[in-house]
């Protein structure tokens, strides 16, 4: 009859790809019983969003099948999102926070923080979003939350709102939907440290912060402020805005500032008749700068019509139309961030896996 230790043994030849460790030494593995020729086990992955885990899956099942004895499984499977060692500074029941930046404006960077943000919720992590871009504050509406407004239960801390499975936190539920914020640095720092430090987000998995475009005040202060687990640079595929993403990523290397990847908006224009895709704004440009970084190129999301309804009507795509090639496109891109964020926060002392009792 197969043991427990057999079981352990197996489950060490089979590596989690994108850490590149076994699942026994990342401490993955949390339990493992033994009845008869019968083997039950609990594996944790680093996120419920891994982009890896059918990989792994697979490769869990064939080692165990391998074992002499072994006439059937019970494989549970489960995921704890890692933090980063040193925590996130100001934030502390913020295990990762992810910012999304671009090198300039219209580049639908506030579209893919949105999407991004719903993604990893509907892959079942806890997660909050931070409008950052205060001078074109457009989360509240793109969340469909613009008439609302957070309160203040203690008088000292606000409660973020609540919609499609996340927290949520913009300037501009706080300010009149017209008022211009004609702000300077010192202004600009006073309200980014108070909507992170005095607002009650808990604890969440991921803190996806939505930044103003270009490398001004409000990047440098989020980067002297906390620790990030990187950064999402969005760019779209033409000329004129890879070369802000070139000085985009020069800035988060000078702040140190992991950058995560790089997401191509607006790839290709999907036609809502024919289906047929046009390269409108050229196409590849994101997966050049990729590669001329050496960062990981995230994925391509399409030009098309319901994510632009979406963001208009407060009813982002993911959340809107699950189904859909863009909405699938951007839960992938999910994926590979939440794995991205795995590598950048390295493996702490893993625990010793638990043997279930007999």
């Amino acid at each position: 009859m197969p043991t427990e230790k057999d079981v352990l043994a197996a489950l060490s030849t089979v590596m989690d790809p994108e850490l590149n460790v076994s699942l026994v030494k990342a401490g993955m593995v949390k339990s493992v019983r033994v009845d008869g020729g019968r083997v039950s086990a609990t594996i944790e992955l680093t996120t419920p969003a891994c982009p890896l885990k059918g990989k792994i899956q697979a490769d869990a099942e064939a080692a165990l099948k391998s074992v002499p004895g072994v006439t059937g499984l019970d494989l549970t499977w489960g995921a704890q999102v890692r933090g980063q060692p040193q925590g996130t500074g100001m934030l502390p029941g913020v295990k990762n926070i992810i910012l999304v930046g671009a090198g300039k404006g219209g580049v639908g960077k506030s579209t893919v923080a949105v999407n991004l943000a719903v993604s990893l919720a509907k892959h079942g992590a806890t997660v909050g979003l931070l409008d950052a871009d205060f001078y074109g504050p457009s989360i509240p509406m793109m969340t469909g939350l613009s008439d609302q407004r957070p309160v203040s239960p203690d008088g000292t801390r606000l409660e973020p709102l609540e919609t499609l499975g996340m927290k949520v936190m913009s300037l501009g539920f706080l300010v009149e939907p017209d008022q211009a914020l004609i702000w300077r640095g010192p202004m600009l720092h006073g309200a980014l440290q108070q909507l992170m430090r005095d607002v009650n987000w808990g604890a969440l998995d991921y803190l996806v912060m939505d930044l103003p475009p270009g490398t001004g005040d409000v990047v440098l202060t989020v980067s002297q402020s906390i620790r990030a687990s990187g950064a999402v640079l969005v760019t779209t595929p033409q000329d004129v805005a890879l070369a802000d993403v070139v000085r985009a990523k020069q800035m988060f290397d000078k702040v140190h500032v992991p950058v995560l990847g790089i997401v191509e908006n607006m790839s290709q224009f999907i036609c809502p008749h024919c289906h047929a895709a046009t390269a409108i704004f050229h196409h590849g440009g994101g997966r050049r700068a990729a590669e001329l970084f050496g960062v990981p190129f995230l994925g391509e999301i399409p030009l098309e019509v319901r994510v632009r309804v979406g963001g208009d009507e407060g009813r982002p795509v993911v959340a809107a139309y699950p189904d859909s090639d863009e909405a699938q496109a951007f839960m992938a891109v999910a994926r590979a961030v939440a794995g991205r964020v795995s590598v950048a926060n390295g493996l702490r002392a893993p625990a010793a896996p638990v043997p279930a009792a007999s």
